[in-house]
């Protein structure tokens, strides 16, 4: 019986000796397993030390001409003018941060604190974010953006991308215009190249005056002369006429122009006519 007892304690050690040595080995592979790679993303698969240009809207000037030069070592330079309110050009350096996703940069320094500082890059743009780290909506989205190798900005040359054209009035105050059959003509204007005159029709009245354009997306209007016809059908044509009185900025894309106050919702907006 003690023999029997005996034999069994060295099997049982035996077999708890075979598993320990196995132990090892399983650890090993285990270990031997490769980590999860890295997703890609701005910071890591995009093309981004560079410098970036724009002209970005101004609440209170006629636009800021933006240059913004990203390193490789995460330093950044900055040069902002205000145009039409002073003609000092601001200059900064510093350096920049990546967000936990890599696709997001927050610069620092003096002049970031007072403007939003945050920016989603992307495959030769940057992206001006507003203060909740957002991309900006509406009309002036597109003005936002920031592009790379963008050649060097010339305000003072205006843009002539508007002039010259029949601008059909479609939507004002962010109502649709219906056009009545008894109108005399349908309401528009155009922009003269010559001596920069605007002239068109109210729907009821023709009127005329002058604008001037700068920095490629404001647009100031002088005080309209209008005939004085009295029309029951157009009831949106005393609005019509205070508009050119309030926009300052504009928005041109593919055939259709916007007119805004300082970057809010359209105050109108407008279709090309091609006349024949």
């Amino acid at each position: 019986m003690k023999k029997c007892l005996f034999l069994s304690l060295i099997v049982a050690g035996y077999l708890t000796a075979c598993s320990s040595t196995k132990s090892p080995d399983s650890s090993a592979t285990a270990t031997n397993i490769p980590a999860t790679a890295t997703p890609d993303n701005s910071k890591t698969s995009v093309d981004w030390p560079g410098t970036y240009r724009a002209m970005l809207p101004c609440g209170d000037c006629e636009g800021i001409k933006t240059e913004l030069t990203l390193k490789q070592d995460q330093t950044y330079e900055m040069a902002m003018t205000y145009l039409g309110k002073s003609k000092e050009v601001y200059r900064e350096k510093g350096t920049f941060q990546w967000n936990s996703n890599g696709n997001k940069i927050t610069l620092s320094g003096k002049l970031q604190q007072q403007e939003t500082n945050q920016y989603l890059v992307g495959e030769n743009r940057l992206w001006k974010l507003d203060a909740a780290g957002q991309k900006v909506t509406g009309a002036l989205a597109e003005k936002y953006i920031l592009k790379k190798g963008e050649t060097e900005l010339h305000p003072e040359s205006a843009d002539n991308s508007i002039t010259e054209k029949y601008w059909k009035l479609i939507e004002l105050n962010g109502k649709p215009v219906m056009v009545s059959s008894t109108q005399p003509r349908e309401p528009h204007f155009i922009l003269k190249t010559e001596n920069n005159r605007v002239n068109g029709h109210s729907g009821c009245n023709s009127f005329m005056g002058s604008y001037e354009i700068s920095a490629g997306i404001s647009i100031k209007f002088s005080p309209l002369a209008a005939t004085r016809m009295a029309c029951q059908d157009v009831p949106y044509e005393s609005e019509f006429l205070k508009m050119f009185g309030i926009a300052d900025h504009y928005l041109f894309q593919n055939d259709t122009l916007s007119l805004t106050q300082a970057g809010t919702a359209p105050l109108a907006r407008f279709v090309a006519v091609y006349l024949r």
